[in-house]
């Protein structure tokens, strides 16, 4: 199959999808919930269209630990069936999409008084790998102190009885989300980024339809139809169903995650550690691209949906948390490079506190008909997708007296990663990298794009098989094909979203954020027209998400007015 997977040619404006009208489902919400559903429905032969009233993946779906896993710490709440599922999720994920799913071999340690002695530590991983179907390569091992310490020096040798080490799964979770939105539209679904469902529309109690405008270019009014609407906007699913009239009796409990970015010479960790503090929480140290990212928090949160912060509270407990853990990393706030702030949309459960509400996912129908996703995990999102299809085809096919088949994304390949075998990824990245190079590029930075890109970077690095346009004079030849990419295939409107979610830049690269926002922000305003003043905006919102990412707040914004309102960077 050929990879035409361009959101841009296949995706559409507004009028353009009010054209099409009546869809079979409309899915509200363009993080990998709704991402999952819309390739799911598509798959089934729907005629399938998502909106995102800001970026896709904007919002919780870009800001997680980065980790396609399967959640050990869900067996001290003995929630198996969770473990089992999402273990054997996390598999499937890395076969369909080995270009942003990396394994990597996690190390637990086990501390006198700490959260799993040995033993407990060898069943439950054991378990863990039972569960969710580890294959023989991957199945935990057991290390003695002296081998821990072998393993990763940096560790505390006080009360160190040894480790466990297992099987991890790091991602990249916005371009997780981007592939598999950019796959169900080249199988023939529709996405619209920054296209705001500002009402509901009934008829006879029914939803059939939404209100939708562009948060870019302030179209007017335009009506989709829908034989079923999907509410998947994550932390905002209560504002939908309030919208709906059926917000009672399950609510959403927001909570907050927070990651620091350090300099791996800050922080020279040499694998993924898995560690307790000593409050009983659980936190990941990552090394990832010359970096080493912390985290994560989990504490209750009632502010700003859109621009959740790192607080100084925040910052300071991470920085304590590896203090404890690895006494001879000396880190102070200076070195603390960048973060993200995540809200996770959870389903509340009285009397608990965050860390130990359950992760489970939710379906929600209302009287209207409103189809309501809550709750779950990123490594979920396929089966997320699978319940909620199925709940909408045996909907569609008492109306249109048809059947239809049952979930066929188990073995269904994302785009970037159209390979016959993962196994086949390695000697290709081998190959591209001698065509990077052969183009110009370094060895370091050809092999990061083929990573990033997979199978897509033929398409990639096609921009530099010719002439750049007098246009690209500023950019080097990295960014050129990169964004332009963006532009082409991956419906980039903004420099924020070049930056922080098709590049991750501003996590891991914060100096290229800086080097290039300039020249990148000139070389789209020329190439899609915006005047002074758009321009002026759109660096302006770069420079508050640059803010967001490196200074912390010494407490919570206050609960924002425009509380499910993306208010972004309007053009015209």
């Amino acid at each position: 199959m050929s990879e035409q997977d361009s959101l841009h040619r296949t995706g559409s404006t507004l009028d353009d999808a009010a054209s099409k009208n009546p869809w079979d489902v409309l899915i509200i919400g363009g993080g990998i919930t709704g991402a999952g559903i819309l390739l799911d429905a598509v798959q089934r032969g729907l005629k399938a269209i998502l909106i995102e009233m800001q970026d896709f993946a904007e919002g919780t779906s870009s800001r997680s630990t980065k980790l396609v896993h399967g959640g050990l710490r869900y067996l001290k709440q003995f929630e198996i069936g969770l473990v089992a599922e999402v273990g054997k999720e996390r598999r499937i994920v890395y076969e369909n999409a080995p270009h942003v799913t990396t394994p990597e071999w996690m190390l637990l340690p086990l501390l006198e008084g700490g959260s799993y002695g040995v033993l407990a530590a060898s069943f439950g991983i054991r378990l863990y790998d039972y569960l969710a179907g580890v294959k023989r390569s991957e199945r935990r091992q057991m290390l003695s102190r002296e081998q821990t310490l072998h393993r990763e020096p940096l560790l505390r040798t006080e009360g160190l009885k040894g480790a466990g080490t297992y099987v991890e799964y790091r991602t990249d979770d916005a371009r997780l989300t981007l592939e598999i939105i950019k796959e169900a539209v080249a199988r023939g679904g529709t996405a619209l980024n920054y296209t705001k469902a500002t009402r509901l529309q009934k008829e006879d109690g029914r939803v059939i339809g939404v209100e939708a405008q562009s948060t870019l270019h302030r179209e007017t009014m335009t009506t989709l139809l829908a034989t079923r609407i999907i509410n998947a906007t994550g932390p905002w699913v209560d504002v939908l169903r309030e919208m709906d009239g059926s917000k009672q009796g399950k609510t959403l409990h927001w909570t907050k995650g927070v990651h620091l970015v350090v300099d791996a010479s800050k922080f020279p960790l040499s694998h993924p550690v898995y560690f307790d503090v000593p409050d009983g929480r659980m936190i990941f140290a990552i090394p990832r691209d010359g970096k080493t990212y912390i985290g994560t928090t989990d504490t209750d949160f009632h502010a700003d949906l859109l621009h959740p912060r790192m607080t100084v509270t925040d910052r300071d407990y991470l920085l304590d948390a590896v203090q404890f853990m690895f006494p001879s990393v000396v880190l102070s706030q200076n070195d603390v490079e960048s973060s993200w702030a995540g809200v996770r949309p959870l389903i509340h459960e009285a009397g608990k506190n965050p860390s130990e509400i359950s992760r489970k996912d939710e379906v929600f129908e209302s009287q209207s008909g409103l189809i309501t996703i809550a709750g779950g995990k990123l490594t979920g999102y396929r089966k997320m997708a699978e319940k909620v299809v199925d709940l909408v085809t045996k909907r569609l096919s008492a109306v249109h007296q048809k059947s239809y088949p049952p979930c066929q994304t188990e073995h269904l390949r994302l785009s970037g990663g159209h390979f016959s075998s993962s196994a086949l990824f390695a000697s290709f990245i081998r190959e591209q990298t001698e065509r990077g190079v052969a183009l110009g590029l370094s060895a370091e930075t050809a092999e990061k794009l083929v990573r990033r890109y997979g199978s897509n970077i033929t398409d990639v690095f096609s921009y530099l098989e010719h002439d750049r346009p007098e246009v690209a004079r500023d950019l080097s030849q990295e960014v050129y094909a990169t964004l332009q990419y963006g532009m082409d295939h991956e419906m980039v409107c903004t420099p924020s979203d070049y930056f922080v979610r098709r590049t991750a830049s501003l996590y891991f690269n914060i100096a290229f954020v800086r080097e290039w926002m300039t020249p990148v922000a000139a070389y789209m305003a020329q190439r899609l027209g915006w005047t002074d003043a758009e321009r002026d905006c759109m660096e302006k919102d770069l420079q508050v998400h640059l803010e967001e990412a490196t200074v912390p707040v010494s407490a919570e914004h206050a609960p924002s007015t425009r509380n499910e309102a993306k208010e972004p960077v309007p053009l015209g």
